[in-house]
């Protein structure tokens, strides 16, 4: 068993965010949080309502998104953001600007 072992924080970071749908998922919760589930469906496009689901546990899993489920018939589920997924807020405005700019200059 290897003890102490430091991981690089920035492979860390890539890993946590890297898979499909977690970005656009991150992204759309800090436009308008909560959103209820099918609300994120409708608003991430292409994403399906398995995959969307995964993600959503494995966010809610990393401490980055909470999820409050209400007793109504049938329950509603809203999804939100975590305080700690809150530091992402400046990272994801400036991959927008980036890619609100690279858009423009590839016209």
């Amino acid at each position: 068993m290897k003890k102490n072992i430091k991981i690089c924080p920035v492979d860390y970071s890539i890993d946590l965010l890297s898979k499909k749908w977690t970005l656009p998922i991150i992204y759309a919760l800090i436009q308008k949080s909560p959103k209820r589930f099918k609300e994120l469906e409708r608003e991430i496009i292409g994403i399906s309502p398995n995959i969307l689901s995964t993600r959503l546990k494995e966010l809610e899993h990393n401490s980055l998104v909470t999820r409050e489920v209400f007793p109504t018939i049938p329950p509603t589920v809203e999804y939100g953001l975590t305080k700690h997924a809150n530091v992402l807020k400046p990272l994801i405005k400036e991959l927008e600007n980036f890619g609100l700019y690279h858009q423009k200059i590839r016209k």
